[in-house]
């Protein structure tokens, strides 16, 4: 039995067990990142999630929580809890790397406004974690870092461009990681390495200090090991930013509220034909969401198969704004500077380089048309969408393609396109023993109803004890 009074190493607490046991004096914040930074050192090695380690910096948040929990000061839930951020977060004195010779020495000034809530909120910074070059070019191996790996199977890629983020939350070395999400960044990981990971609406979650990829493609928002952390998170990083353009000045939503609730009742819309007759699509995949419809249905919710437009109108639109917004933020390094990408981001830019304004301006178009379609008909009668994140398990890292722009085997651009929240959950496991996945969407803002059904659904598949046997590469490490 462990310190908290239960059988749970350290590093399988969830944010909320964790945030009890320290509220309870039953673990200090001291032992906990005491616990992070030896799992890490025992285990990164063979993972490569972590650019970074504060070790220093969190022993001294850690000391800063115990002493703010003994003087009766409560932050709230992240008070005292390891996390780490996506290597594209600005962090005061500690270097920003955007995983990138271009920015190696990169050592910012001042705090993103997420590094700034979460440290206000009294959590524990671990470190700074792998992604690809620019939240674009990868996974590649002509970078100054070498690309994140699966925990599950290291031979395998833990998904992109959050790769670290994903790994390092699926192999228990922190309970909560940032992502970035601008064509599926965030979500795609989370499937790839089983974890959750929440997009929130676009706006709801301010950019500002976080190396943006597109404009009005870019969202900022939490990996984590179940959707009760994902709220939990959602609390602290959450809130109107008037000096971030995209910012949404909304009331912010109360986002455990529907946790404990069933899904009786509910509307769901399947578009099964998105992803079970997409290309490249596994069965086992589409076997796992059509079980999790199943089990939502059972437990009162009325699924409906539904027809949503095409995925490469999405998937075309979302490209040709991604690559072209790319382009406008790194054309004076690209022109001066080429050979400090790595080629993966060099060769991937050049779309954006070569589309016209006529393209960029019919993308804006039929953007909105898109948005419509879902905004304005499908979810005026649903309460929210049941679909794909990733298509099939992870692939090899010795199976990757050179192709640019990628043909990523995910369905996660249609809800950057249309700005909607959208969350990736574990569904299951492959043949092969890799995680599977299933994606929740949700009106704008109401992130509340997407946690509850996947809260609903979590309970239901009772996945969530299941984590990667590291034994193995523990060892290698």
């Amino acid at each position: 039995m462990s310190a908290t009074g239960t059988t749970k190493p350290l590093h399988e607490l969830s944010i909320a067990e964790a945030g009890s046991a320290l509220r309870a004096g039953k673990v200090t914040a001291s032992a906990l990142a005491q616990d992070a930074l030896a799992r890490i050192a025992a285990l990164d090695g063979a993972l490569n999630s972590f650019i970074t380690v504060t070790a220093e910096r969190a022993l001294a948040d850690a000391d800063a929580a115990d002493a703010a929990f003994k003087a009766g000061v409560d932050a709230g839930p992240m008070q005292g809890v390891p996390y780490a951020l996506k290597d594209i977060y600005d962090t005061a004195g500690i270097r920003t790397t955007c995983h990138s010779k271009l920015l190696i020495d990169n050592v910012p000034a001042a705090d993103s406004i997420v590094a700034a809530k979460l440290k206000a909120g009294g959590g524990v910074l671990l470190g700074k974690l792998s992604t690809h070059e620019f939240a674009l070019g990868g996974p590649s191996f002509d970078l100054p870092f070498p690309p994140a790996r699966n925990p599950w199977n290291p031979e395998h890629i833990p998904g992109g461009s959050s790769s670290g983020s994903g790994a390092a939350v699926a192999a228990g070395l922190c309970r909560m990681a940032m992502g970035s999400d601008t064509g599926g960044s965030i979500r795609g990981p989370a499937a790839y390495c089983g974890t959750v990971g929440l997009k929130p609406t676009y706006g709801l979650v301010s950019r500002r200090g976080v190396f943006p990829l597109s404009y009005t493609l870019d969202h900022c928002g939490p990996l984590s090991w179940t959707v009760e952390d994902a709220a939990l998170t959602m609390e602290v990083i959450t809130g109107h930013d008037p000096l971030d353009p995209a910012s949404a000045d909304v009331p912010k939503p109360d986002f455990r509220s529907g946790l404990e609730q069933d899904v009786s009742g509910l509307k769901i819309a399947l578009p099964r034909h998105f992803f079970a007759e997409a290309e490249g699509v596994d069965q086992e995949v589409v076997v796992a969401i059509d079980n999790a419809a199943n089990l939502l249905a059972k437990a009162g919710a009325i699924v409906e198969e539904v027809t949503i437009p095409d995925y490469e109108l999405f998937n075309a639109v979302g490209r040709v704004i991604m690559f072209s917004e790319a382009f406008a933020i790194h054309e004076k390094d690209y022109r001066e500077r080429p050979l400090d990408f790595g080629r993966l981001t060099f060769t991937r830019m050049i779309l954006g380089a070569l589309t016209s304004g006529a393209d960029l301006t019919q993308a804006y178009r039929l953007r909105r048309e898109l948005a419509v379609a879902i905004n304005h008909q499908l979810l005026k009668s649903y309460d929210a969408i049941l679909c794909a994140s990733a298509l099939a398990p992870a692939a090899r890292f010795d199976s990757m393609s050179d192709a640019f722009p990628p043909n990523w085997p995910i369905q996660t651009m249609p809800f950057n396109v249309t700005g909607n929240p959208a969350m990736s959950m574990p569904s299951g496991f492959s043949a092969s023993g890799l995680p599977l996945s299933v994606q929740i969407v949700g009106r704008p803002f109401d992130e509340p109803m997407v946690l509850r059904i996947g809260a609903s659904l979590e309970r239901m598949l009772a996945l969530t004890g299941l984590r990667p046997a590291t034994a193995a590469f523990r060892q290698a490490a």
